[in-house]
């Protein structure tokens, strides 16, 4: 797997030595960085408070507090914690976490040994995505060096859940990698924890930032950034017709001056923050901090720290349209948002880029996707209704456009990011089709009717918890319209 170019704006701290070496084995990691410190408990959560450490997976929850809590639940239960470094990437926009664990896994190491020893932890396990290059580079890395405690690699599935914390503990504990039904803090132990110990679970580039103010001390670590947001952020800014560069910038820095380092144009919108991010009109996006009170204020986020662009030459409606179906099937389908709300939106989404949707289509997205920001069982419903909300108000001259049937004029170039096609797909032979509509009744999260009675799709991703009604679909039709395809 061919990894993204890392490069840096004034400060290279987390992709110090990348320009020199395509991996930092130990001694190359040694050479590059000085002796690592090591600070106890109260020192290593001081550390932590004083650079404002927060993760940088999406959540943007504090180091410290998660520690503290965790700890809290150690000093409770008498249990040594577990340290769970999540570097299970399933966002298709964002490569940080891959370049960081396959070129410097040293320096994301190097932050969860600093929390093992600080805390008297029981184990690291450090998580990453089946084929990643992290699947090769971090057990090696592992076997180079000294540890504090026993430490392991634990491969997930490719899948854009499976990079939430609650579905990584699953799958350490030995479960599917799909979120808990339930929610339950990982640093309480109990049925949220591994092996229902206290467990501090934190981001790859949150480990590796932990290290650099390590080594830095809070001062120095200040010296980019900004006052609330100190220190620098890992960015993965897709190129249309180009590979994505991994970027190093100070929070705070304007996404303009990045872009144009990048070689990239705003085009019609600029995605920050991958897809559970937000939409920004090019006006807003150029000037935009990179820091997450920044975007907070202009209605954005970090999240995962991905920037995508959408150049004027193909239909942004389509585009999202296409993330929107791929979102549906990528959840877990364990609450009504995701089973029903989302593929509904990513339906009438579809209809709206085809020009072929009633003006009351508007009214049915929102409403499925104002339904799903409020009762999912994970962040699943709530980012990509974020992500689709935000296209529809920036994107509001296209939808106007297909709205009235006549639409924007432009292809589906198909520019962004999704991981090649796989798994099974329920595809209808439209005609084969006789409209009895019975596989509408067997498989309802799947299949929905138009005004005349036949499929409005004839090509539907299946999710894993979806196949069992797919089947049925497949063997009760009637006129054989419908079969299930299967890609590796």
């Amino acid at each position: 797997m061919e990894l993204p170019e890392a490069r840096w704006l004034e400060a290279a701290r987390l992709t110090a030595g990348l320009d020199r070496h395509q991996r930092l084995d130990l001694a190359a990691h040694h050479r590059v960085h000085p002796p690592l410190p090591r600070p106890g408990r109260d020192g290593l959560l001081a550390l932590a408070e004083a650079v404002g450490l927060a993760g940088r997976g999406g959540a943007g929850f504090p180091f410290a507090r998660k520690a503290r809590a965790t700890l809290a639940a150690v000093d409770r239960t008498g249990l040594p914690p577990v340290i769970v470094v999540n570097g299970a990437e399933g966002e298709p926009a964002s490569a940080k976490d891959k370049v960081l664990l396959a070129r410097a896994p040293h320096l994301v190491l190097d932050g969860a040994c600093l929390a093992a020893a600080a805390f008297g932890a029981e184990e690291i396990v450090v998580g990453v995505t089946a084929g990643s290059p992290g699947e090769i580079s971090v057990p090696a890395a592992l076997a180079e060096r000294e540890l504090p405690c026993p430490a392991r690699t634990l491969c997930v599935p490719e899948r854009f859940v499976s990079g939430e914390s609650g579905a990584l503990i699953r799958a350490v504990n030995g479960l599917p990698a799909i979120p808990a039904p339930l929610k339950a803090r990982a640093a309480g132990g109990g049925k949220g924890g591994v092996r229902r110990r206290p467990t501090l679970l934190s981001n790859a580039e949150t480990l590796a930032q932990l290290a650099v103010a390590a080594r830095l001390g809070p001062d120095a670590y200040a010296a980019v950034g900004t006052a609330d947001e100190p220190g620098t952020v890992l960015l993965t800014v897709n190129r249309p017709g180009a590979d994505p560069l991994v970027v190093e910038v100070p929070a705070g820095t304007r996404l303009g001056p990045v872009l144009h380092a990048c070689g990239v144009q705003p085009g019609a919108g600029v995605l920050v923050g991958g897809y559970h991010g937000a939409w920004l009109p090019p006006s807003d996006a150029l000037d935009a901090p990179l820091s997450r009170a920044g975007l907070a204020d202009l209605g954005g986020t970090l999240g995962a720290g991905a920037v995508v662009t959408l150049p004027d030459d193909t239909c942004p409606l389509g585009e999202t349209a296409r993330v929107a179906a791929w979102l549906a099937a990528e959840s877990a389908g364990q609450c009504g948002p995701c089973k029903r709300g989302l593929p509904v939106a990513a339906d009438a989404l579809a209809a709206l880029a085809a020009g072929a949707a009633e003006p009351a289509v508007l009214e049915d997205i929102r409403r499925a996707l104002g339904a799903a920001r409020s009762g999912g069982a994970c962040s699943h419903p709530d980012g990509t209704a974020r992500f689709l909300l935000t296209a529809l108000d920036v994107f509001v001259e296209d939808v106007d456009a297909h709205l009235s049937g006549a639409g924007c004029g432009r292809p589906v170039q198909g520019l962004l990011p999704l991981p090649p096609v796989k798994g099974t797909r329920l595809e209808v032979d439209r005609s084969r089709c006789t409209g009895h509509g019975l596989c509408a009744v067997l498989a309802p999260d799947l299949i929905r009717l138009g005004p005349h009675g036949y499929p409005t799709s004839t090509g539907i991703p299946v999710a894993p918890w979806q196949e069992h009604d797919a089947r049925r679909a497949v063997n009760q039709c009637p006129a054989l319209a419908v079969r299930l395809r299967h890609r590796a």
